[in-house]
């Protein structure tokens, strides 16, 4: 009877399942088995390596209870000791290994769910109850059973710190922010308040300077109309002392009226370097340039203080020069006419040359005097306002104002001033022109002296005299005929028509009654009597405009009060223009 087998009915027994049901088949696969095991054995001990040094925690538990199995890794995650006492310290994973009981349930149902977990932030219990933040990824296997879990967990805890400090970090940068946007708002407040209150100060300062510019017309409207005022009885009154001063007067007489000629001179210099310094100082008075005759702008200062040299007895001489420069003549006769005056004034004895001369790249026009001559250290003083070089026991004389009008007219014609002088013997102040601005100029300007003409002799010129104020009719009248001239005045171009005849020059007034001018007067004549009379415009206004309008009208200028040595030279001028050869 055949012995029963292991494998019951079916008469199959483990072995025979395995190949090896017989001896013989046991005995041939035996060494393949035996290599499959060691094969195994060395898979299982890697991964148990793998499992037990994993750097990672790795675990296998059941979701209603604890651990099943864990490595030393997710024990020393949780502070234990060992991965005994965490699988017997650690029986619910609900209430003992996470840090919430509502994070562990979103966890279950969610992998109970979908059947896996990755990367899924959490938060579990150490031994000492102290929180570490983990990365823990999940897979079920229902295989072994419905809520049977392994997972693989990381220690986040440095990103967690790192985030925490970024956003620690973003959390202090948005309150800087605002911070610093607070101080920007409150500083945009600050600025706007300051821009509206600069804004309030910009519209009072306009405010300030269209008050400024409307009292300064007002001002100037003022001077203007007080110049006039004032100008027109000093005309009439120097006329007047001219007149008494060439008559047969017994001495003591004759001292007083030049005494109070010289009054009236000082007080005509002071009220016209007023006006003057006034207009600089507003940078009212401009240049207009012509091309001006050097020689003929020379001899008429010569003519005009030859006088006062032979009054002086003082040597008077003169070196004109040649050529035509592009210059202001009205400034720049003002600004040589100063320099003269302050020679003759401030020398005593000896004489005063009036010379032009080519300096350089300049044509020098210079005024020498032997006076007294000025200190080095009083040198830059000197052209400040209301300064004046006295000599010892000397009086003031002026105001000390023609020497800072002669620096800012200069300055306004863009030439310059130069002053040398010896104390005790006399000074040259000289202006330089730049010979850019001369035409026609000679390469060397003549040496030689130019005589000074004699006075001139008006015996039997008829001279016609408009002006609208009777005292100045009066002393015009008076004056030129102790000259010799026969004199018609009149008040107004229509009167000077009715009582005159015939006349060779016209001497008048540029403010004339019923808002009318000396120029309209002077070109009604000249209708009148059917050719061109030689004639000049009279005036106490000293205003740029008039000036234009009267040289527009190629009409000589001579401005109020008026001095007798200046009105002699105009009329010599315009008797010389009566001669038909002269132009």
């Amino acid at each position: 009877m055949k012995k029963p087998s292991d494998s019951g009915d079916t008469g199959y027994g483990i072995g025979d399942l395995l190949g090896l049901g017989s001896q013989s088949v046991r005995k041939n696969y035996y060494p393949a088995l035996q290599d499959r095991i060691e094969e195994l054995e060395k898979e299982r001990n890697r991964y148990k390596w793998l499992f037990e040094n994993a750097l990672h925690g790795i675990f296998q538990a059941n979701l209603r209870g604890g651990f099943v199995a864990a490595n030393p890794a997710m024990a020393r995650m949780c502070g234990y000791d060992s991965v005994e006492e965490l699988i017997t310290r650690v029986v619910r994973l609900r209430e003992q290994l996470f840090c919430g009981s509502g994070e562990f349930d979103v966890i279950r149902q969610e992998i109970l769910d979908h059947g896996s977990l990755s990367a899924r932030e959490a938060r579990l219990r150490r031994a000492d109850n102290t929180p570490v933040h983990v990365a823990i990824t999940l897979l079920r296997r229902p295989d072994l059973g419905p809520e049977v879990v392994e997972a693989f967990v990381a220690d986040i805890t440095e990103r967690h710190q790192a985030r925490e400090k970024l956003r620690q970090l973003n959390a202090d940068l948005e309150r800087r922010v605002e911070e610093r946007t607070d101080e920007l708002q409150n500083a945009n407040v600050v600025l706007r308040y300051q821009i509206e209150q600069r804004e309030k100060v910009e519209q009072e300062l306009v405010v300030a300077v269209d008050a400024a510019r409307d009292a300064n017309e007002s001002k100037d409207k003022y001077l203007a109309a007080a110049s006039h005022d004032l100008l027109q009885p000093l005309n009439a009154a120097r006329l007047l002392v001219s007149a008494l001063i060439d008559s047969n007067l017994p001495v003591d007489e004759s001292r007083l009226v030049q005494r109070v000629q010289r009054s009236l001179e000082s007080a005509e210099d002071l009220l016209a370097d007023l006006l003057d310094i006034s207009k600089l100082d507003q940078k009212a008075m401009q240049a207009d340039y012509v091309h001006t005759d050097i020689g003929a702008l020379m001899r008429g200062l010569a003519e005009e203080f030859e006088p006062l040299a032979e009054n002086a007895e003082l040597n008077f001489r003169v070196r004109v020069g040649v050529g035509r420069v592009r210059t202001d003549p009205r400034m720049l006769t003002r600004i040589l006419r100063n320099l003269l005056s302050n020679a003759f004034r401030y020398t005593a004895e000896g004489g005063v040359l009036f010379a032009a001369r080519k300096r350089g790249p300049n044509l020098e026009i210079g005024v020498w005097d032997t006076g007294i001559g000025i200190e080095k250290a009083k040198l830059e003083d000197i052209f400040r306002e209301f300064q004046q070089i006295l000599p010892k026991g000397g009086s003031r004389q002026g105001v000390g104002l023609g020497l800072a009008i002669v620096e800012r007219m200069a300055r306004v014609l863009r030439c310059e001033i130069r002053v040398e002088s010896v104390y005790g013997r006399g000074s040259c102040f000289s202006v330089l022109i730049p010979l850019t601005s001369v035409a026609q100029l000679p390469a060397g300007l003549p040496d030689r002296e130019t005589p000074m003409p004699a006075s001139s002799s008006f015996g039997g010129l008829q001279v016609l005299v408009i002006d609208n104020e009777e005292p100045v009719q009066e002393s015009m009248r008076a004056l030129l005929a102790r000259w010799g001239c026969q004199v018609v005045t009149a008040g107004s171009a229509a009167s000077a028509m009715e009582y005159c005849q015939s006349t060779d020059i016209i001497l008048a007034d540029f403010h004339l009654d019923d808002e009318l001018t000396g120029c309209e007067a002077i070109h009604t004549v000249r209708r009148h009597f059917d050719r061109d009379i030689p004639a000049a415009v009279l005036t106490a206004d000293r205003s740029d405009d008039t000036r234009r309008l009267i040289t527009a009208q190629y009409l000589p200028i001579l401005n109020k009060p008026v001095k007798p040595n200046r009105l002699r030279a105009l009329l010599t001028s315009l008797v010389a223009s009566l001669n038909p050869e002269r132009d």
